[in-house]
């Protein structure tokens, strides 16, 4: 993709065309209307053009020139590329939907490059009388470098808004991101990048020239119960994550069950217009845990040298 990561200095429009207590972050969807700025770095704006930004089709207002070709969005829109969501239902980099289920309470590799590897944990639950699992995915683990990184959705037996249920941790250390809008932390070696994009339940993960990860923690609601029939117990909210990726200078070898539709060869077998296109490849793409990267197409290597030579790429 051309060009820098923006930002958006966003804030409450007064009705005057000023904009009250902008902070930093990226768009919401949550405020409307609204006037931002995007930032880029070397950028020089204007407030003579009123212009109108289609940000997966919502219409934003800003009094600025626009200089980059894409943003992100404050939440993960499970309607666009590079989005896992649902029980899971994925979209591609061609923006083609496939399902791809696993297995309950086992790990899979959803990204897996030489210099990133991206797994998640499955949850679910079987009713009497199926043959496969309802799956969900519950965790993250992100290997890069010489360091890792996992973000999880707590269980969690009654659902509340006004709980945070998300737990991270560090190269196997527990971290605590406060609460609050905009809230963040940096690695020591600033090159990872949390950022809280709600007072809770949502995060946006940056690994600074490589990826970013927009995640939301969600429960299985009680319609969703109903009109799937997953039968959940009454003990378990099934707390879970959607998320969007985006990703910078993939390997033209990458795999994962995501990864392999950003190869510049990949060919997309699934049938056009099938309802609920299931891929497999479980075999192909099971991991032994959240931060293993020893499935049979893995191809992340955990080296010292890979620091360097991350830096050496940018």
């Amino acid at each position: 993709m051309d060009g820098d990561v923006s930002a958006a200095v966003c804030g409450s429009h007064n009705g005057n065309g000023r904009s009250l207590a902008p902070r930093q972050g990226y768009l919401s969807h949550e405020r409307k209307p609204m006037l931002c700025q995007l930032t880029n770095r070397g950028t020089n704006f204007t407030k003579k053009k009123r212009r109108v930004n289609v940000l997966h089709g919502v219409k934003t207002p800003f009094n600025c020139k626009i200089t980059i070709k894409l943003q992100f969005c404050h939440k993960p829109n499970c309607e666009g590329p590079g989005s896992g969501c649902h029980d899971p239902r994925f979209i591609g980099a061609d923006g083609a939907v496939f399902y791809f289920h696993g297995r309950k309470d086992e790990h899979f590799s959803l990204v897996s490059d030489p210099h990133l590897q991206i797994n998640a944990r499955f949850i679910g639950l079987r009713p009497a009388g199926r043959t496969r699992d309802f799956t969900w995915i519950q965790a993250l683990g992100f290997m890069y470098g010489s360091h890792n990184f996992t973000v999880e959705a707590a269980h969690v037996k009654q659902w509340s808004n006004d709980v945070d249920h998300l737990k991270f941790s560090y190269d196997g250390k527990p971290l605590l991101v406060p609460e609050g809008h905009l809230s963040h932390w940096k690695s020591p070696d600033t090159e990872l990048t949390l950022e809280r994009t709600g007072t809770r339940n949502s995060i946006m993960v940056v690994l600074e020239g490589i990826a970013e990860a927009m995640l939301k923690v969600v429960p299985i609601t009680k319609e969703d119960d109903e009109l799937h029939n997953y039968q959940i117990p009454s003990d378990d909210s099934y707390a879970h994550l959607e998320v969007q990726f985006r990703f910078f200078g993939l390997s033209p070898q990458v795999e994962g069950v995501l990864g392999r539709t950003y190869r510049p060869d990949y060919e997309n077998t699934v049938k056009r217009g099938v309802l609920m296109p299931v891929v497999g490849g479980e075999d192909k793409y099971k991991t032994s845990s959240l931060l293993s990267a020893d499935c049979k197409l893995c191809s992340f290597s955990l080296k010292e040298d890979n620091e360097i030579e991350l830096r050496i790429l940018r």
